[in-house]
């Protein structure tokens, strides 16, 4: 009986062994399979199109923009030459008047060309006998703005200013102002627009009223712009690039000098303040005092339409704004400016271009004929 039980016994055995063995040879062969098979990719994320950030806008500190004050005015009244209609038509033709110089062929608007921003462009001006002088003509727009007048300042008003060019020998050459006076009183209807204008004075021809108005229309020649309205409140009168240009213009320490709504016109500043400035011919204002602390020392100009006024500087010495940027930064400031500080500050620059007065207001109008009292043309 044991006997039949051990044969179950081995076959159950060997059923076990061979099941197995075919699970273990399955098995191998499974996992065989798995290691020939290619692992499949991971997904690739689909490609999102990252576009740039928006940088902030650019903000100017109110504290620092106050530097510059109010927008400019309409005009520049004075209460020692009130401005009139009639001062202001006279004032325009004596400005465009060539017969206030010795020769009839040089006026105020020769060296200050009202369609030019108020300059010639020239190195220096051309006068009587085609002399030249030995300083850059400013120009006339906003000048009546300025605290004194002239590059060294011996002048004190726009009306001062207009009669000295008249009895320079090398700029419009009259030998006196009663030369003037005669001239144009031998005019009949010169005469009558002084009347009009000065009709408190009995001979009202003199040459104190004859720079009265001129100094009268001078002080209407104001050109507001963009910078004006952003000094008003606009904030977007001015682009991001402009105002990153009036942060380093002010960060470098222009602002020293050229402060004000004119930035500039308000003080002397010494020629060379860090280092000596390399044309030391022209000692400025020292030719006026002859005091030892005024060499070098000249008006600041403004800077109001400082893109369209080259050559620049007193000797005109730069022709290029960018040019003119550098010298102030180094010889004024200390500072080397990398190019995208210059381009920076050029860029504010351009944005104090303003606009000009109306075209009627400043070309030139038809004058008055001469008679056989006006004294001739003298070229000598």
């Amino acid at each position: 009986m044991s006997h039949p039980v051990r044969r179950r016994s081995s076959w159950r055995n060997s059923s076990l062994v061979l099941s197995a063995s075919l699970g273990l040879s399955l098995g191998l062969s499974l996992v065989g399979c798995d290691e020939k098979k290619a692992p499949t990719p991971p997904s690739t994320p689909p490609v999102v199109e990252q576009k740039p950030a928006t940088p902030p806008p650019t903000v100017i500190d109110p504290a620092r923009l106050a530097i510059f004050g109010q927008p400019l005015p309409a005009s520049y009244d004075s209460k020692d030459n009130p401005i009139t209609e009639e001062k202001v038509a006279l004032g325009r033709m004596l400005y465009f008047e060539k017969r206030l110089s010795k020769n009839h062929d040089v006026s105020c608007n020769t060296c200050h060309d009202l369609a030019a921003y108020g300059i010639d462009g020239k190195t220096v001006s051309v006068g009587h006998k085609k002399q030249v002088g030995k300083r850059n003509s400013p120009t006339v727009y906003n000048a009546a703005g300025h605290f004194v007048q002239f590059w060294d300042g011996r002048e004190p008003t726009i009306e001062s200013q207009a009669g000295g060019p008249m009895i320079n020998p090398v700029e419009m050459g009259q030998p006196d102002h009663k030369k003037v006076e005669a001239t144009v009183a031998s005019i009949p209807q010169y005469v009558d627009l002084f009347k009009k204008a000065f009709p408190a004075d009995k001979a009202p021809v003199t040459i104190k009223n004859i720079t009265a108005a001129i100094g009268a229309y001078e002080r209407k020649l104001v050109t507001p712009g963009r910078f004006d309205k952003f000094l008003g409140g606009d904030k977007t009168a001015l682009t991001d690039a402009e105002k990153a240009g009036l942060n380093k213009f002010m960060e470098v320490g222009c602002t020293t000098c050229h402060m004000g709504n004119l930035l500039g016109g308000t003080l002397y500043q010494k020629a060379g303040l860090i280092k000596p400035w390399p044309n030391r011919a022209d000692q400025g204002r020292f030719d006026v005092t002859k005091n030892e602390a005024d060499k070098m020392m000249f008006k600041v100009p403004s800077l109001r339409n400082i893109a369209k006024t080259a050559p620049y500087f007193h000797d005109a010495s730069s022709a290029a704004l960018e040019d003119a940027v550098r010298v102030m930064a180094s010889y004024q400031n200390g500072k080397e400016l990398a190019d995208d500080e210059v381009a920076s500050i050029v860029a504010f620059m351009n944005a104090l271009t303003g606009d000009l007065p109306a075209a009627d207001f400043i070309k030139e109008p038809t004058l008055p004929p001469s008679t056989k009292k006006t004294p001739a043309p003298d070229p000598t």
